[in-house]
Protein backbone atom coordinates (compact mmCIF):
# COMPACT_ATOMS: atom_id res chain seq x y z
CA UNK A 1 0.00 0.00 0.00
CA UNK A 2 1.48 3.45 -0.76
CA UNK A 3 1.92 5.94 1.54
CA UNK A 4 1.35 8.90 -0.70
CA UNK A 5 -1.75 10.61 -0.51
CA UNK A 6 -3.98 11.33 -3.24
CA UNK A 7 -4.36 14.92 -4.35
CA UNK A 8 -7.66 15.50 -2.82
CA UNK A 9 -6.32 13.49 0.32
CA UNK A 10 -3.00 16.30 0.17
CA UNK A 11 -5.98 19.31 -0.78
CA UNK A 12 -7.57 18.70 2.48
CA UNK A 13 -4.86 18.31 4.59
CA UNK A 14 -3.56 21.63 3.74
CA UNK A 15 -6.62 23.26 4.10
CA UNK A 16 -6.50 22.86 7.71
CA UNK A 17 -4.35 25.23 9.75
CA UNK A 18 -0.61 24.11 10.26
CA UNK A 19 2.82 25.14 10.55
CA UNK A 20 4.62 25.47 7.72
CA UNK A 21 8.53 24.82 7.27
CA UNK A 22 9.79 27.05 4.17
CA UNK A 23 12.94 25.92 2.70
CA UNK A 24 14.68 28.06 -0.37
CA UNK A 25 15.53 25.47 -2.72
CA UNK A 26 18.33 25.70 -5.41
CA UNK A 27 17.35 22.49 -7.53
CA UNK A 28 14.62 22.40 -9.89
CA UNK A 29 2.46 18.05 -9.18
CA UNK A 30 -0.14 19.78 -10.03
CA UNK A 31 -2.38 22.25 -8.35
CA UNK A 32 -2.81 26.07 -7.60
CA UNK A 33 -0.27 28.58 -6.75
CA UNK A 34 1.13 27.60 -3.28
CA UNK A 35 1.13 31.60 -1.75
CA UNK A 36 3.57 32.53 1.13
CA UNK A 37 3.85 36.18 2.74
CA UNK A 38 6.56 37.72 5.13
CA UNK A 39 7.94 41.18 5.67
CA UNK A 40 10.01 43.07 2.38
CA UNK A 41 13.37 43.53 3.71
CA UNK A 42 13.89 40.28 5.73
CA UNK A 43 16.44 38.06 5.77
CA UNK A 44 13.65 35.48 4.21
CA UNK A 45 12.67 37.43 1.93
CA UNK A 46 15.98 38.30 0.46
CA UNK A 47 17.19 34.71 0.11
CA UNK A 48 13.56 33.97 -1.12
CA UNK A 49 13.83 36.44 -4.01
CA UNK A 50 17.50 35.28 -4.24
CA UNK A 51 17.03 31.62 -5.51
CA UNK A 52 13.80 32.72 -7.60
CA UNK A 53 11.87 29.53 -6.25
CA UNK A 54 11.12 27.88 -2.26
CA UNK A 55 10.41 24.84 -1.29
CA UNK A 56 7.79 24.41 2.08
CA UNK A 57 6.94 21.05 4.06
CA UNK A 58 3.58 21.02 6.05
CA UNK A 59 3.48 18.62 8.89
CA UNK A 60 1.45 16.89 11.66
CA UNK A 61 4.09 16.37 14.34
CA UNK A 62 1.33 14.01 16.21
CA UNK A 63 1.63 9.91 15.00
CA UNK A 64 1.05 8.89 13.06
CA UNK A 65 3.05 11.30 11.07
CA UNK A 66 2.23 13.21 7.51
CA UNK A 67 3.33 15.25 5.82
CA UNK A 68 3.81 17.45 2.11
CA UNK A 69 6.18 19.60 0.24
CA UNK A 70 6.25 21.25 -2.59
CA UNK A 71 9.01 23.24 -4.43
CA UNK A 72 8.50 25.59 -7.80
CA UNK A 73 9.31 28.68 -9.02
CA UNK A 74 7.79 32.18 -7.61
CA UNK A 75 6.61 35.95 -8.51
CA UNK A 76 6.76 38.50 -6.01
CA UNK A 77 4.29 40.71 -5.16
CA UNK A 78 3.07 43.29 -2.70
CA UNK A 79 0.50 41.70 -0.23
CA UNK A 80 -2.61 43.58 -0.78
CA UNK A 81 -4.62 44.44 2.27
CA UNK A 82 -7.41 41.89 1.43
CA UNK A 83 -4.59 39.07 1.24
CA UNK A 84 -2.56 40.27 4.85
CA UNK A 85 -6.51 40.28 6.19
CA UNK A 86 -7.36 36.91 5.13
CA UNK A 87 -4.32 35.59 6.52
CA UNK A 88 -4.27 36.97 9.69
CA UNK A 89 -7.86 35.65 10.20
CA UNK A 90 -6.57 32.63 9.24
CA UNK A 91 -4.37 31.96 11.66
CA UNK A 92 -5.37 34.77 14.54
CA UNK A 93 -9.39 34.08 14.38
CA UNK A 94 -11.67 36.79 13.18
CA UNK A 95 -11.24 38.85 16.47
CA UNK A 96 -7.58 38.02 16.76
CA UNK A 97 -6.96 39.22 12.54
CA UNK A 98 -8.68 42.10 12.99
CA UNK A 99 -6.81 43.11 15.90
CA UNK A 100 -3.25 42.52 14.38
CA UNK A 101 -4.15 44.01 10.92
CA UNK A 102 -5.37 47.51 13.09
CA UNK A 103 -2.23 47.15 15.28
CA UNK A 104 -0.21 47.00 12.15
CA UNK A 105 -1.64 49.09 9.43
CA UNK A 106 -0.12 49.11 6.24
CA UNK A 107 2.39 47.14 6.49
CA UNK A 108 5.41 46.27 3.89
CA UNK A 109 4.76 42.35 3.38
CA UNK A 110 5.82 40.90 0.22
CA UNK A 111 3.46 37.61 -1.24
CA UNK A 112 5.20 34.96 -2.99
CA UNK A 113 3.05 32.87 -5.56
CA UNK A 114 4.89 29.72 -5.79
CA UNK A 115 3.95 27.44 -9.19
CA UNK A 116 4.20 24.03 -8.08
CA UNK A 117 6.35 21.60 -9.95
CA UNK A 118 7.21 18.91 -7.28
CA UNK A 119 4.94 17.48 -5.15
CA UNK A 120 6.04 14.43 -2.81
CA UNK A 121 3.70 13.54 0.67
CA UNK A 122 3.51 10.91 3.34
CA UNK A 123 0.96 9.46 5.30
CA UNK A 124 2.25 6.85 7.89
CA UNK A 125 -1.19 6.50 9.43
CA UNK A 126 -1.69 3.56 6.12
CA UNK A 127 -0.80 0.18 6.55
Amino acid sequence: MSLSMSPAEREEFLAGVHVGVLGVAQVSGPGGTVNVSTGRGTRKAWAIEAAGRFSLCVQDERPPYRYVTVEGPLVAEDATDAERLELARRYLGAEGGDAYIAANPGGTQVMFRMTPEHWLSRDYGRG
